[in-house]
């Protein structure tokens, strides 16, 4: 029986594993995050399950090397939040590098369709019996043009729903692939010539804070930003900045650089210390989620199946572990070895 440990669980977790999980994997449930403070929690586990927030340090990895975890299963695609350098030749990790694009980008879509044609503000109203639409003109969507950052599997599914409502679809991929009615230019030009920004890369080191005073300086003034990726893309500073000078027309973000000691549980008792955070909360073209564009009863199986299935194959000993998050090469996506073999 291997013996798992959950981090960070929240209800809709707990029962899309029971409804999958099966006889071989043994599942303890943590409301907690994992973290230098909670680490002690998993001794005796052979594998860690984790999410999105969970501290994967140095210090951290080290621990549950000590106590003999032998694998660090992600709930999720990215993985910024895990030192991979101090976890190769000690603790493999794998992660869930596709669970539902669509939900992502149909969120995204969400987003922007509430923002532009105000529909958030309409709700408020109409449940006080306000009927005025003054103040309410959106725009339509029909011709303008939207850049996607990052043409993935969630940034397809996001061009495809854009070309539906009739818009013109450029794209920046760091390795660009031919997709239908998308045209692909350099990221700088993308920014440019965007009336719309959506971000659907994973964060690096490269791509840190790309959306910044500089950047941003460089749009079209007016431009929408959609942020459903990781928080770290944008400097939170810079955007507040761009949102007060009317460059920025409005945000629709699901993420936030200092999300993780907010996000996923109720703070509507406490008195927000984040400061830039409540500053963006204050901006009435500012719609912000809290990380939640994945969350379809769709996706969280398909995240409960394949982080179960990723954990059953390596320690049923397969040679080959296809979401292995690699290790010996600092960029995954040119490594050689990744989805066929183990890296160590």
């Amino acid at each position: 029986m291997i013996k798992a440990a959950m981090f960070d669980t929240k209800p809709y977790d707990r029962e899309s594993f029971e409804k999958v999980k099966g006889r071989d994997v043994d599942i303890t449930y943590f409301d907690t995050k994992l973290d230098p403070k909670t680490v002690e929690l998993a001794r005796g586990f052979d594998t860690v399950i984790v999410f999105v927030n969970d501290e994967l340090s140095k210090e951290v990895i080290d621990k549950l090397n000590e106590y003999g975890v032998k694998l660090i299963a992600l709930r999720c695609a990215g993985f910024n939040n895990v030192d991979v350098r101090a976890a190769y030749k000690k603790i493999h990790v794998v992660r869930v590098p596709a669970y539902s694009p669509e939900a992502v980008a149909e969120h995204a879509m969400a987003m922007l369709l509430t923002s532009v044609r105000r529909i958030h503000k309409a709700y408020n109203r109409t449940r006080e019996f306000n009927f005025s639409i003054n103040g309410l003109v959106g725009f339509n969507l029909h011709d303008k043009t939207v850049g996607i950052v990052g043409m993935g599997k969630i940034g397809k599914a996001f061009a495809k729903i854009c070309l539906g409502f009739g818009m013109h679809v450029i794209a920046y991929d760091k390795y660009p692939s031919e997709v239908p009615g998308v045209e692909f230019l350099s990221q700088d030009e993308v920014l440019r010539q965007s009336d719309i920004v959506s971000l659907h890369c994973p964060l690096t080191e490269d791509n840190h804070h790309m959306l910044n005073k500089d950047s941003i300086g460089h749009m079209k003034k007016g431009v929408v930003i959609i942020n459903t990726s990781r928080g770290g893309l944008i400097d939170a500073e810079d955007l507040l900045e761009g949102i007060k000078s009317r460059r920025i027309g409005a945000a629709c973000l699901d993420v936030y650089e200092e999300e993780s000691d907010l996000f996923f549980d109720d703070r509507s008792g406490h008195i927000l210390q984040d400061d830039i955070l409540a500053r963006l909360l204050s901006m009435p073209n500012v719609i912000l989620t809290s990380h939640q564009a994945f969350l379809t009863r769709e996706a969280l199986e398909a995240i409960a199946d394949t982080t179960l299935s990723n954990i059953q194959g390596f320690f049923a000993g397969e040679d080959v572990l296809p979401n292995e998050v690699c290790y010996k090469c600092e960029k995954v996506a040119e490594c050689k070895g990744a989805g066929r073999k183990k890296c160590f």
